[in-house]
């Protein structure tokens, strides 16, 4: 992707905002079971207008513009004449940036031709500008539905895989490159750099060249042995026959899911967890089931990527030299697998605090939510939410220690140390004697805002204790050195 960073991130919704947009998708999914297409795609794109980042909006809004044409890959038979002024606004908003427009402008392009290669190839550079590598990686595997093959739409998603640490689905993708350009010095590279690290399945490779599924490449290509199936069968038939009697019981398409995915199966547990909503009115353990469904691989790709960053460290305290070089130099280097790692990180924490909101809004007399909420907050760098969810959950007693602590870095990051010091007193005064974890870090905290503030006896005095329990605590030895000379000099 060839776009920079989004100098503005993608708005988070209002509460006013997510509850106008769930109405609105509640609403269309009725429609389109009715089969008011028109009506629903309209619905949805005000949902994908007011929450970009929703990947189950906008998948919901791709099926149902195929489902209006009847899946004939063409789209309206007067597209040609209808789309190139929405394209035009496209190429311009891209250009100049403002990347939500474009968004607009693409999907405009789409209610009239769900297919169209180049409007999905733009928007899938406006998703990576905005940092939403999920929907580009969907908008890019959608357009394959169509052009399985073809080299350049292969290339882009190829890299998309690459960058979030899917590297068996990259190797696919790289392969079909090099098959329809046999002197890509590029994919003959990266086919045999990854092949080295992944292994693809006959009846993978080949659903994925032949393009026979919507979505190939992103788990749905599931050749598993004959005795595997009638296992999972075996499982699966007295649930589908208890959902058959009783459609509106949620915990039986939990059951149903959590059955596939022990099977290796995440899409059709996506499949029960979204057929499931209607019939249960949206149930909220469903919603919740289908944000961690695709959590899942996303922290799979992030196991991965800390294997390697290992790999490459266990290399380094070989060698005499503090960076050893690959063998392979189409190898991922250190840094650049920091770099993914602290990607997925991101993208990661970005989820949960999606998934957190949702349990702290349904459960509001749940503090353990709140706090998990401001924690995530906190590591996105959004310290004002943060503060507010944690001071919420304060009011907890049996959770006061551990909002205390995380209100204090807030505060301390806000530079400060008076809040902070008093969170860090009050959660080093409410934790319990079995967080003693908790209680060092307090000490800590506390010792060291001391120093930084120039209380050096003070500071001696949370270190001594500090060190008392644990002398090797974040180098506390050391430090109580260093402050007893500076108050020796003071």
């Amino acid at each position: 992707m060839s776009e920079q960073p989004a100098t503005n991130p993608v708005p988070t919704p209002t509460a006013e905002q997510r509850r106008i947009a769930h109405e609105n998708f509640t609403k269309a999914k009725q429609l389109i079971a009715e089969g008011g297409y028109d009506y629903a795609i309209e619905l949805l794109l005000t949902c994908c207008r007011l929450h970009p980042a929703n990947l189950e909006y906008r998948r919901t809004l791709r099926k149902t513009q195929k489902d209006k044409y009847g899946n004939n890959l063409r789209g309206s038979r007067l597209a040609f004449l209808t789309t190139p002024r929405w394209k035009a606004k496209l190429k311009v908003a891209k250009r100049n940036r403002d990347y939500l427009k474009a968004l607009e402008y693409a999907e405009q392009v789409l209610c009239r031709n769900p297919w169209d290669l180049g409007t999905q190839m733009d928007m899938a550079e406006v998703f990576d500008a905005l940092g939403l590598s999920d929907l580009a990686v969907f908008t890019l595997d959608q357009a394959r539905q169509k052009y399985p093959k073809d080299p350049t739409l292969n290339r882009a998603l190829a890299r998309q895989f690459e960058k979030r640490g899917d590297f068996q689905g990259a190797m696919v993708l790289w392969q079909l490159v090099r098959e329809a350009i046999p002197t890509d010095v590029e994919a003959a590279h990266k086919a045999k750099d990854l092949a080295a690290s992944a292994t693809i399945q006959k009846g993978q490779y080949e659903e994925a060249a032949a393009g026979t599924k919507e979505s190939p490449v992103l788990g749905r290509i599931e050749a598993r042995a004959v005795e595997k199936q009638d296992k999972l069968a075996r499982e699966a038939e007295p649930l589908l026959k208890r959902i058959e009697a009783d459609p509106t019981e949620p915990a039986l398409y939990l059951q149903l899911a959590s059955v596939y995915r022990r099977h290796g199966q995440p899409e059709r547990a996506r499949d029960v967890l979204q057929r499931g909503l209607g019939p249960t009115g949206n149930a909220f353990p469903l919603q919740l089931e289908l944000l961690e469904l695709d959590l899942a691989p996303v922290r799979k790709n992030l196991e991965h990527t800390e294997a390697r960053i290992r790999k490459w460290q266990g290399r380094a305290a070989t060698t005499e030299t503090d960076a050893p070089t690959s063998p392979d130099p189409d190898e991922m280097s250190l840094e650049e697998l920091h770099a993914l790692r602290a990607k997925l990180l991101k993208e990661i924490n970005a989820r949960e605090i999606e998934l957190f909101r949702m349990k702290a809004d349904r459960f509001p007399n749940d503090y353990s939510h709140r706090i998990e909420l401001g924690i995530r907050l906190y590591h996105a760098d959004r310290i004002d939410e943060a503060i507010a969810e944690l001071q919420q959950a304060r009011r907890d007693e049996r959770l006061k220690w551990r909002a205390a602590l995380w209100l204090g870095l807030c505060f301390k990051k806000r530079n400060n140390w008076r809040l902070a010091q008093r969170n860090f007193e009050e959660g080093l005064a409410a934790v319990p004697d079995t967080e003693e974890a908790t209680k060092k870090e307090l000490l800590f905290q506390l010792a060291s805002g001391a120093a930084e503030n120039g209380d050096w006896p003070r500071a001696l005095d949370l270190g001594h204790e500090l060190a008392n329990l644990d002398f090797n605590f974040k180098n506390i030895g050391k430090l109580l050195d260093e402050w007893n000379d500076r108050l020796q000099s003071a």
